[in-house]
This record gives C-alpha cells, structure tokens and sequence, in this order.
C-alpha cells in the first residue's frame, strides 16, 4: 500500500470526525496454529513409538519437536499495551477517488514491547504492517489506500496486532478498534439545469385533472344536484338565471416514487446494474437537493432520503440477487409503498422487453406520470411516451440531461 503525507487541514478535522480510537483491549485469542499442533501430535506419537521399541532417534525426534512448540508458545506470552486510532480522511468517496486512512499505535506501558505486526482487515482483503520494538511512550505511524475501484460498503478493521513465532506454529492476537464502514458511492451527473424535466408536476403547480374543491380557479358549470353551494356563483348564477358553480384545478404536492431493479434477470451484466444504480443515485439526490417529498426503493428495500449523503450510502450497499418465488413486481411495491406519488421513475436494465414493462405499469395508479429508464452501456438515448407512459433507453449517466430534457419536449 502506499504511504503518502497524512491530510492535513480541513480532512484532519475529518479525520477527527471519523476517527474509531480505542484505548482498550476488545479481544484476546492466543494460541498454537494448525501447524503448532501437527508439530505437537507429531512430537506426542515419535516420543511414544520410540520409547516403545526402543527407537533413540524418534525419541530425540518428538523431543526436539516438543521443544521446538514450547519455545513457539513462550514467544507469543506476555501483555501488549497499545493506544490504536483508526483514521479515514472522509467515510465516503466515489468510485475511482483515493481513499486514505492513518493507523497511530503508541506504547502506554511502561515497558519495551517487542516487534509484532499490525493487520488491518479491509473488505475481503487485508493488510499487514510491521510494528518495530517500542520503548515506553514510543508511537508509530502507518497511512494507507483503499482502493476504490467499485461501489460497495467496505468495511475496515478491526485493527489487530499479532504476535507469532518465526515458524508460525504459535499466534497471539489482539483486537484494538471497532470496525468503520467506508461508503464507495456511485458516480452521478449533476441535474441542476434540468428539474422542469424530471418533474411536470411541481410543487403548487396545477395539474389537468378538475375538481370541484381546490385552490386554483378554472371555470363555471351549471350547477347539478349534489354540487357543494359553497361553490355557487351567485354574481353569475344571478345576471344567467342559471346556477353556476365553480370549477377549479387540481393542485397537488411533488411526490416522486423512484425505484431501482434489484433482480438479477433484469440484467445482462454487472455494467448494467452499475449503469442502473448511477442513475437511479443522480435522480434521487437532484430530488432530495431540490427538498421535494420522495420515496426511493431499490427493490423491496426503502432508502434513506433525508439528506443526500445518507441515499448515496444507500445506494453503495445495493446488490442484485435473484428473484424470489414470491417475488412481487416492483411496480406493485411502488403503488403500496408510495399512493400518493405524483410521478414515478422505474430503473432497471435491457432485459425486460417494452411490452413487459407497459404491463407492468398496469399496477399504477391510472393516470401517474410514469416513466421507465432501461439502462444499457453504450446505447443511443431513445424515447417513446404514450400517454402517461414513458419507456426511455440510457447508454450512459452522462446522457441522462439529455434524456430529461427530451421528457420534457416529448
């Protein structure tokens, strides 16, 4: 790993903020290795087949053998006293970003401990540091990369010192932090300049749905049995002879469902559902920026959409699996989870045909704003809307102003 200068300045504050420091021992496990006790059973059998007939040799095998254990074991005794922080220069950074981190050991004994090795495990991975002999009050730094190459949640620590024989027959480990997860985000575009395409429906905004009770005029009509007389019109009822009441347009609060295939089948590959997640993390963050209602699944599960930061870490845990025998059609669980949402983006990958995905939006409500995003690396950005129905291809999250800004002229 490399070991660049430690940050400095503002991402030392951050450090400070994301540091897991523990002074205390978390756990202790010591003992002989799968080797140690090879080496002792064999060591057990020569000393008792060589006594047994006589063999002087196999007898100064097994004892050589049982020395060669003890003294492995006696190197691994004995208390080690550190102090280890764990730093990372941010707990979030998006693919292909560095991400660093420092690890600080310091001796709070009173005595010289001897030369150990420090590991850190990261991910599935791991990473091994030589830790020198201390004296007394002595400290020691190490910085590390995290490589960052894919999303995913990585989960670093916890830092263990070890202590082991130079045949590894013996290892004593000692666990000093609690893990801290690192948040590998997705890349995502910027839709500043596009939000009348992403939603019709803005906040306050009418719509084209009348009602007879609302906050937006629209027209007169002859009043009919039943009709509220609230809403009559008497200055026009009077000079017509005729009751008129009033009719107004629906107005209705932005609420924007946005859900992301989480089945395998909908997806030639692993591009696609990278392809998938960047843009599902590029609409929802514009939508939570932008502090409009929002709902956002990936799959069954609901994100967290109170603040930017937190849908990001969300979506870096997003992992496709297969379908369910019980598998209900994600757009059934955005009309349960979300009736109320006045718009509703579905992102998934090339698999799903056109005329699946028209079915699937039969278990909508009627007349939602619905529009399906089909994610395929290095396709053209294609649009096709009927009705209230979009289907749209995406190539590529650059490309997804483009294919806003077309929802909008189409």
């Amino acid at each position: 790993m490399s070991t660049p200068a430690a940050p400095s300045g503002r991402r030392a504050t951050t450090q400070r903020l994301a540091r897991s420091a523990v002074r205390g021992v978390r756990a202790r496990s010591a003992g002989l290795t799968a080797l140690g006790w090879g080496m002792l059973v064999a060591s057990v059998v020569t000393l008792v087949v060589g006594r047994r007939y006589g063999w002087a040799e196999l007898v100064v095998a097994g004892c050589v053998l049982g020395v060669a254990v003890l003294v492995s074991a006696a190197m691994t005794v004995g208390r080690s006293h550190y102090a280890v922080d764990v730093d990372l220069a941010d707990q979030s950074v998006t693919v292909g970003e560095r991400a660093m981190g420092r690890i600080g050991v310091r001796n709070v004994g009173r005595r010289r401990l001897l030369p150990a090795r420090i590991e850190l495990p990261v991910g599935i991975g791991s990473a091994s540091f030589a830790l020198p002999s201390m004296a007394a009050g002595a400290e020691h730094e190490e910085v590390y990369a995290i490589p960052t190459t894919r999303r995913a949640v990585v989960v670093v620590g916890p830092v263990r010192s070890v202590r082991a024989d130079p045949l590894g027959m013996a290892r004593r480990e000692v666990l000093w932090t609690d893990p801290v997860e690192l948040y590998v985000h997705p890349v995502t575009v910027s839709l500043d300049g596009t939000r009348a395409g992403l939603l019709r429906d803005l906040e306050g905004q009418s719509t084209r749905t009348i009602s007879d009770d609302d906050m937006s005029f629209h027209a007169l009509r002859e009043y009919i049995p039943g009709d509220d007389r609230r809403s009559i019109h008497w200055r026009t009822s009077a000079r017509t002879g005729t009751l008129m009441v009033r009719q107004f347009e629906d107005t209705r609060r932005t609420h924007t469902a946005l859900a992301v295939s989480a089945d395998t089948e909908d997806y030639r590959d692993e591009e696609e559902l990278e392809l998938a997640v960047s843009t599902f993390a590029s609409l929802g963050t514009h939508v939570v920026r932008d502090g409009l209602e929002i709902t956002a699944l990936a799959g069954t599960a609901r994100l967290r959409t109170q603040t930017p930061r937190r849908l990001l870490d969300d979506c870096a845990g997003i992992a496709a699996a297969p379908r369910a025998d019980d598998a209900v059609d994600l757009t059934r669980t955005v009309a349960r989870v979300a009736p109320t949402a006045s718009m509703a983006v579905v992102v998934t990958g090339s698999v799903p045909s056109r005329a699946q995905l028209r079915s699937s939006s039969a278990h909508l409500p009627a007349g939602l704003r619905t529009v399906f995003v089909q994610c395929e690396p290095g396709a053209e950005v294609s649009l096709r809307t009927q009705g209230p129905l979009s289907v749209s291809t995406l190539g590529a999250v650059e490309d997804l102003p483009r294919l806003l800004r077309q929802l909008v002229t189409g």
